[in-house]
This record gives C-alpha cells, structure tokens and sequence, in this order.
C-alpha cells in the first residue's frame, strides 16, 4: 500500500507582514490547517513543511528579517521536514520529491498560501509528476489581485476600490474550476479528516 502525505506550504509569518493580510480570503486558515495535520499525524501519514524565501530582497520574505517561519500555533513533530524553497512550486528548487519517493508517496494532499500561486503550482507540478493529487481549498489563502495595469505601488486601499480587481472569492473560485478533473481533486477539510461523509468534487 502506497503512503500518503500533508504538505503545508508557506503558511507563515511573511504573509502577517503585509497590510493586505486583513483582506485575506480565510480567517480560519491556521485551525484548518491543525486539523489536516493531526488528521495525517493519525493516519501515519508523512507531513512536509514548506517555506517560502527571497534570500537578500530586503522584503518580507527575506530570512534576514525573521519572518520566514511558520505561523504561530503550528509546529513541526519530530521527524517532520520543513523545507525552504525559492520558487512557486514547491518542487523545484527542493528534495521534496526525493523525500517522498524515499518516504513511498504516491498520495498527495497540498494546503497553505496562496490558494492559486504556490499551493496551486505544486499542485499541478505534482500531477505532472505522477502524484495522486488532492487540493483542500478551504485550508488556503490567498488575497484579492490587482489588475495587471495597477502600478505596484498602488495602496491596498486602492486595490481593492479598483473595479477590475479579482476578489479573493473569485480567485479561489477560478482555481478550482482550472484543477479539479485536471490536475486534482478537490476536497474540504472536513472531507478528509473524516469530520463528515461527502464525495470528492473533483
């Protein structure tokens, strides 16, 4: 029987840093993400932690700066792996990949920030490389996104007046509609820990 995996990918302080935290698309992200992990841990599952860094930026996902560490209220068990990496995906720049193959994953579940940037890119490099992919939305985050056209400079405040930006609703919305049937199957939390019965949508 192959063995199954939890990856949280970069739920961490980084993100607290900005003022468009506020504005993110799930308050209850933390909690959602304690119940997939203690779900896995139950089951003898593999968990992988997952950190996002821009070493020398100067930005918030900086290591200098001390951000980069997991939200408070979660913490690795021993022998879990948290991993660092540089990309979108949290294949590439990582072993991940050969700390599942070592570990006889072939099912994988993904949470974590952001809902269609990283959590959604190792999602679909993981279908490309053969994994049994599973993407539980409502154990991720992500945030409204400017139109392209919107100077980076714009203030939060302007970015969420301007008309032509995409709610964090309709983000999530999209990235469901882009993975399911595709790339993974779409689950809740409270499907797969088993807090009640439903069907996969995906």
């Amino acid at each position: 029987m192959s063995r199954a995996a939890l990856v949280v990918i970069d739920v961490q302080e980084s993100f607290r840093q900005r003022t468009i935290w506020a504005h993110g698309s799930n308050p209850a992200l933390v909690r959602q993400v304690e119940r997939l992990v203690a779900a896995a841990r139950s089951r003898g599952d593999l968990v992988v932690w997952v950190l996002h860094a821009e070493p020398g930026t100067g930005g918030v996902f900086d290591p200098a700066l001390g951000h980069v560490r997991l939200i408070e209220g979660l913490e690795p068990a021993a022998g879990e792996p948290t991993l660092v990496k540089t990309a979108h995906n949290a294949f590439t720049t990582t072993n991940l990949q050969q700390v599942l193959t070592l570990a006889g994953v072939h099912d994988l579940t993904v949470c974590g920030i952001r809902t269609e940037q990283c959590v959604e890119t190792t999602t679909r490099v993981g279908a490309d490389l053969g994994y049994r992919m599973t993407f539980v939305t409502d154990a991720t985050l992500t945030f409204p996104i400017p139109h392209r056209d919107l100077p980076e400079t714009a203030t939060v405040e302007q970015i969420l007046a301007d008309p032509r930006t995409l709610s964090a609703a309709d983000v999530v919305t999209r990235t469901e509609y882009a993975l399911a049937g595709r790339f993974a199957t779409i689950r809740t939390v409270d499907e797969v820990t088993g807090a009640r019965l439903a069907g996969a949508r995906g």
